[in-house]
């Protein structure tokens, strides 16, 4: 097959699309309207930005998603190097060219918010409005290395439940560590390739998506910072993205109420947010 091919799949909702480098990513589109591009994190799919809610295609929007390579139903990079942050930066501008997307909002997950910056500066032509959820780059590579690669080493011996045990001990309390366990295997079950998330795992947290927390002072799209307050998430800090909505110009910040569930994870009340930033 040629590269920059679009194949339309049986479901009406998804298709694959062939980048430049040969890896076929996994896309979905639902409905029509101002375009809004979903990125998810590290280890996720592209289900796990607003986590199912319909949301924005009912407000009017075109709403496009896809796996990240090595992740869900896309393909392994060619290469280990090639699970760096410049190549999905560019898988996401590719995917916006090869769908005839000229501008979109662009709302990104942890390693999708990093992408998302990085896209943003980069290609800030391609980039209307930014969302970040629970940013975790500073614009280098990961200080904890030895985590991501223990990470990595569970998921290809043992699967999800190889990945649920090196993540462990989990914060959370007792009466909540079942339901977290059930989520976790499922998300990370959806990988066709689970050694190629692991060669993920183990080779973008040693990349960045943009040169130093300075860099993000040169995004010009109008951003909304989404934190957390989650303490049992220990990779996603509030005091990260305190400082992306700081660095970045004209910024805001979004984080849920002392006590409550964190509005990363709450698929409605995210897309609420978002659509407000986009709203004229």
């Amino acid at each position: 097959m040629p590269p920059n091919r679009l194949e339309l799949a049986k479901d009406s909702t998804t298709s694959w699309l062939t980048t430049s480098d040969g890896v076929r990513l996994a896309i979905e589109e639902i409905g029509a309207g101002p375009p809004i591009l979903l990125l998810h994190g590290l280890t996720a799919t592209r289900r796990y930005v607003v986590h199912g809610s319909r949301a924005l295609d009912r407000a009017g929007h075109r709403v496009i998603a896809f796996d990240a390579r090595g992740h869900g139903e896309s393909d392994p990079a060619p290469t280990v190097d090639a699970y760096d942050y410049d190549r999905m930066v560019e898988d996401a501008a590719e995917v916006l060219a090869q769908l005839g997307v000229e501008r979109a909002a662009v709302v990104g997950q942890s390693m999708g918010a990093a992408t998302a910056a990085g896209l943003a500066i980069r290609h800030p032509e391609l980039v209307s409005a930014l969302v970040a959820i629970t940013p975790a780059h500073r614009g280098e590579p990961s200080a904890n290395i030895p985590r991501w690669d223990r990470l990595a080493d569970g998921l290809e011996t043992g699967g999800p439940d190889g990945f649920l045990d090196a993540l462990k001990p989990l914060r959370l309390p007792e009466r909540y560590e079942s339901a977290v366990e059930t989520v976790i295997r499922q998300r990370v079950g959806r990988h066709v390739e689970p050694a190629a998330t692991a060669a993920a795992l183990r080779a973008t947290p040693r990349t960045a998506a943009f040169d130093g927390l300075e860099g993000l002072e040169t995004i010009a799209a109008p951003t909304l910072v989404v934190g957390s307050r989650d303490d049992a998430d220990p990779d996603h800090p509030l005091e990260v993205a305190r400082t992306w909505a700081d660095r970045i110009p004209n910024a805001a910040l979004m984080v849920e109420e002392e006590g409550e569930s964190p509005l990363a994870w709450r698929g409605g009340a995210l897309s609420a947010a978002i659509l407000a930033h986009l709203a004229p």
